[in-house]
């Protein structure tokens, strides 16, 4: 038993300086971020925005494309339906910045399982400049946006993208949203970027034109299932890097649900299952649920109460989040400790429920996670 102990506590004991390890990179990341600079040539982009429905928050974010101080750019957005409810809203912001070039497109040109590529698409073939910057409505974009992607690239770069933060949780569950893209998933993919192995997600995503058109074009993102996955393998089959930005970009999130969550954080553990399986098999392992069951054999051995263990567990582990969402400006308040907890006790369930399952509903559209993308796509 002692054995069996020990063994345990050495696994825990890896898991928490791996825990410590990621979230002092991210702490570092964010304040190295502020002495980061772009380049002092800034070439024009074109800004590719799709959009469908109202949130509570896509006014304030649609419009913050309009406030970008940037010297040269373009704003494209991209509507499937002129009868969508963002039509209005957009039409309205044109009117309101007018000195702003910018287009409205309609309509879908691709035809593959992935309806947000399929409105992007004609966007992308519409950009004029030979930089593009993919940007989800979703994103708050602050005025030194564009620069702050030009200053993470480098001559080995085929890619710079930013996973979004979530900012102004507005209920419980919002809070929860916060804690699994923050000071978890932003945690891990910084580490990850940090040690050269980056992976893009397609919430602020700044290419050069060329790369992706060489690839086979817009198209080629219907390879895999979710267009970042595809855009990351892309990337590193030409040899270059994905780089993420140091300070992540904020996605106000108001009102959640807790089905809201749910179906999120499941449809994104399918899509990272189906497309890199063997760095989705070890997530189980990521959150404070199992290193603190395996803390309690060796507990039970010295005779630490349990209650003294958790304490001291919690103060360590969340702890380290704690400081990590406050250098990085995420949102923290007294919830945030609760809502650490449980993100990692539903990573458990969420983990085992995105081997089981194999589809998803997404805006209304049933999508396959293991269909073959058709033919056409690419």
């Amino acid at each position: 038993m002692i054995d069996v102990a020990w063994t345990a506590a050495a696994f825990a004991a890896l898991a928490t300086a791996v825990h410590l390890g990621s979230s002092s990179v991210g702490i570092w990341r964010s304040l190295k971020a502020s002495r980061r600079t772009a380049p002092a040539s800034l070439p024009p982009v074109s800004i590719v925005r799709p959009v469908r429905g109202i949130d509570t928050y896509d006014p304030v974010t649609l419009n913050s494309t309009f406030e970008l101080d940037y010297p040269s750019f373009e704003i494209i957005f991209c509507a499937q339906s002129a009868d969508d409810d963002a039509v209005p809203l957009v039409e309205a912001l044109m009117r309101k910045y007018p000195h702003v070039e910018a287009r409205l497109l309609i309509g879908d040109h691709l035809g593959t399982q992935n309806p947000k590529l399929n409105n992007i698409a004609k966007g992308w073939r519409g950009a004029k400049h030979a930089w593009v910057v993919l940007a989800d409505c979703k994103v708050l974009m602050p005025r030194d946006y564009v620069q702050q992607l030009f200053a993470a690239w480098r001559d080995d770069t085929g890619l710079v993208c930013s996973p979004p933060a979530g900012s102004h949780p507005d209920n419980f569950a919002s809070e929860l949203e916060c804690a699994f893209l923050n000071s978890y998933q932003a945690r891990w993919q910084l580490t990850a970027d940090w040690i050269g192995y980056g992976f893009a997600q397609g919430k602020s995503m700044l290419w050069r034109k060329s790369i992706l058109d060489d690839a086979g074009g817009i198209g080629a993102l219907a390879r895999e299932i979710a267009e970042d996955a595809a855009a990351t393998k892309i990337v590193r089959a030409t040899g270059r890097r994905v780089r993420l930005v140091d300070r992540f970009f904020a996605q106000p999130l108001g009102p959640r649900t807790f089905r809201d969550v749910w179906a999120r954080q499941l449809r994104w553990a399918q899509l990272r299952r189906h497309s890199f399986p063997l760095h989705f098999a070890p997530e189980i392992l990521s959150g404070g649920v199992v290193p603190f069951l395996a803390y309690v054999p060796l507990s039970l051995e010295s005779g630490l109460p349990i209650a003294a263990l958790f304490v001291a567990f919690v103060a360590v582990w969340y702890g380290s989040e704690a400081v990590l969402a406050r250098a990085a400006g995420w949102p923290l308040s007294w919830q945030s400790p609760i809502s650490w907890m449980l993100r990692d006790i539903l990573l458990v369930p969420l983990w085992i429920s995105a081997w089981l399952t194999r589809s998803y509903t997404w805006r209304g559209h049933a999508i396959n996670v293991t269909a073959s993308p058709p033919a056409s796509a690419c």
